[in-house]
């Protein structure tokens, strides 16, 4: 069996539902506390067994590079000359994280586009594939959960979070197949944004997929069905991989909690969260909060 050594990062969106805040800083360099969004998820990757990290960006995201490249001359120098020893380590284990590869995003709009955009990089391996702003937080982290699963099953997985509310079900596809056991879809059917009257399941396809390279392929086919003008998604790909019978599990990640980093209020919602679980301002932090409530 091969090892899953390999992710892709899709972070070439315009983050528009940020603006003006993301004219020039990335949705996905936004700050929970002192690190950014897209850096919890690639140490998620690594913690997972993750060893290249493959993000998928646009002209306007440099500053995803400059954030995971070597620091600069200037700054260690800053930091010797006040004695920051610790906070230089800290920061310089950034660029040591995993092997880094950037790829600019070339086709039409959708998440399906990045996928493709790094067929060459990926091989004939299975990778993880996920978004640089939003995450499930769960220990074991989500991408182990659907690393063990894939050794099991040697397939397809992709991260299932239970529905919360009526309005999850037009946001997100729904898992639709055979319960292999609790918490664990043998899918025949992603059915995006069904309604909760149309809903297969209450387990909703999100933040993370474990994907067997075949995905490439159907994912060509979509693009050559599609018009010019038409956006590509993987579910594109994934759809016909399972109307030609091949293997794709949903399982809900045990233990976990979604944080959608990517809405305005999500992101105030991830960074009160993590600024309570950080022991340099929790307790300050904590008050704060008692005293404005």
């Amino acid at each position: 069996m091969t090892k899953v050594r390999k992710a892709v990062i899709a972070a070439a969106g315009f983050g528009t539902r940020f603006l003006p805040q993301t004219k020039a800083m990335p949705k996905e360099m936004l700050p929970l506390v002192d690190k950014p969004v897209i850096q919890f998820v690639v140490e998620e990757l690594v913690e997972a067994g993750i060893e290249d990290v493959i993000i998928v960006t646009g002209y306007h995201k440099r500053s995803i590079e400059d954030h995971f490249d070597d620091l600069s001359a200037d700054l260690v120098k800053n930091l010797l000359d006040g004695n920051k020893t610790d906070l230089l380590e800290k920061t310089r284990r950034v660029s040591e994280l995993a092997n880094f590869v950037y790829v600019r995003q070339k086709g039409p709009y959708g998440n399906g586009t990045p996928l493709l955009c790094t067929e060459h990089l990926i091989g004939n391996e299975p990778f993880i594939y996920t978004w640089a702003d939003d995450f499930i937080k769960a220990s074991p982290n989500r991408f182990k959960q659907l690393i063990d699963i894939y050794k099991e099953f040697h397939s397809s997985v992709l991260a299932g979070v239970r529905a919360n509310d009526d309005e999850d079900y037009k946001k997100y596809g729904f898992a639709g197949g055979t319960e292999v056991r609790h918490g664990l879809i043998d899918a025949d059917a992603i059915i995006e944004k069904p309604g909760k009257d149309n809903a297969p399941s209450d387990l909703a396809t999100n933040s993370a997929f474990l994907l067997t390279p075949d995905i490439f392929g159907y994912l060509k086919q979509a693009l050559e069905e599609k018009d010019e003008k038409s956006e590509l998604f993987y579910n594109d790909g994934l759809k016909r991989m399972l109307k030609d019978d091949k293997k794709v599990y949903v399982a809900e990640i045990k233990g976990g909690k979604y944080y959608d980093a990517g809405s305005k209020l999500g992101y105030l919602k991830t960074v009160v969260d993590f600024a309570l679980e950080n022991p340099e301002i929790s307790d300050e932090f904590r008050k704060y909060l008692k005293s404005v409530i």
